[in-house]
């Protein structure tokens, strides 16, 4: 029903007036082309760390983000009290492209994508040789997170002095991947850092591995000053180690101009993230040969191309094997 004649007057049009006083609503944002850059070094429940020249400053997210969320390693920008000083905030409203991206999920049949570390250089998998045993499906599948995600991976084997180190290292050889062989004496001594250290310099690395196999003793040895929790000791029973590392914390690696990132001990590893199609990526000396492949090839059944491309002698048969293995660790658990 019309409230108003049919030729009514502006000033006939009653409005209803605003009691908060505030101003209306726009979808104009700001630019905040004041905003400092920073780097997140850690989150805990909501707050992030920055780093923003030299100090570090506590900061939220501002609303304007809306569901995307800033992680350890993201190139941000910060307004509003930059000073570092105690009970301050900053606000981040901006997230910088990512050059590199560490994700997981809980498992494969878990849809939740779990960003781990950003624009990481590096993944460092460090694997105890025995004490925990070493569990090549976690490997792999840390070897497949790193391909997909576009960072380099290096081997760290722990414990040497319990079990040898060559069995190991034979079936990642086709890998070409760099690698780093430690003992109990070294890593608690504080040798093992400086082996590793080499691998390190200017680089910004994640470190990942299950709990017990020393990755945060070794933090600790290249970055003393971070001074983070190590585990206690391995469960008998399970034999695996108990978490300690609750959060990830990106360290500076003093007088090499890098980062270390301290991640959380992993049970598992999910890749259901991961397209199969980009592993092959890793394999530039496989990768021509599937231009002949059949369409949604698996790259490991009758009719692949790569089987042909390898008997020509263009590839080394073991990098076949090596892709294949990994292809298939998205269908395998790691305890298998």
């Amino acid at each position: 029903m019309r409230r108003y004649g049919k030729h009514t007057d502006e000033d006939d049009v009653r409005v209803r007036p605003n009691r908060k006083g505030n101003r209306p609503r726009t979808s104009i944002r700001p630019k905040h082309e004041d905003a400092a850059e920073g780097m997140v070094l850690t989150v805990d429940r909501g707050r992030l760390t920055c780093l923003v020249d030299d100090r570090t400053v506590v900061a939220m997210k501002a609303r304007e983000l809306g569901r995307k969320a800033a992680v350890v390693g993201d190139r941000v920008d910060l307004v509003g009290d930059l000073s570092g000083h105690k009970d301050t905030l900053a606000r981040i409203v901006r997230i910088g492209e990512r050059a590199s991206l560490l994700r997981r999920t809980a498992d494969d049949d878990d849809p939740y994508e779990r960003v781990v570390v950003a624009n990481a250089d590096q993944l460092a998998i460090v694997t105890a040789l025995a004490d925990p045993e070493p569990r090549p499906r976690l490997i792999d599948r840390c070897l497949v997170a790193a391909y997909d995600g576009g960072l380099e991976p290096l081997l760290v084997l722990t414990k040497s002095d319990l079990a040898p180190a060559s069995a190991l290292l034979d079936l990642y050889g086709a890998l070409d991947i760099p690698y780093v062989v430690t003992s109990r004496d070294e890593l608690y001594a504080g040798e093992a850092a400086n082996v590793v250290r080499e691998h390190l310099d200017g680089r910004i690395t994640a470190f990942v591995g299950h709990s017990g196999v020393g990755k945060t003793t070794l933090v600790n040895a290249l970055v003393p000053e971070g001074k983070r929790r190590t585990t206690g000791r391995v469960n008998a029973v399970t034999g695996r180690g108990r978490h300690t590392t609750t959060s990830a914390l990106a360290l500076p690696l003093a007088g090499a101009g890098g980062w270390v990132i301290d991640t959380p001990g992993v049970r598992s590893f999910g890749l259901h993230h991961v397209d199969p199609s980009r592993v092959i990526h890793a394999f530039p000396d496989l990768e021509p040969g599937m231009e002949h492949c059949p369409r949604a090839c698996s790259h490991d059944e009758p009719g692949c191309a790569l089987d042909e491309w390898v008997a020509r002698g263009h590839a080394d048969p073991a990098r076949l094997y090596s892709l294949r293995r990994l292809l298939a660790t998205r269908e395998r658990r790691e305890g298998d």
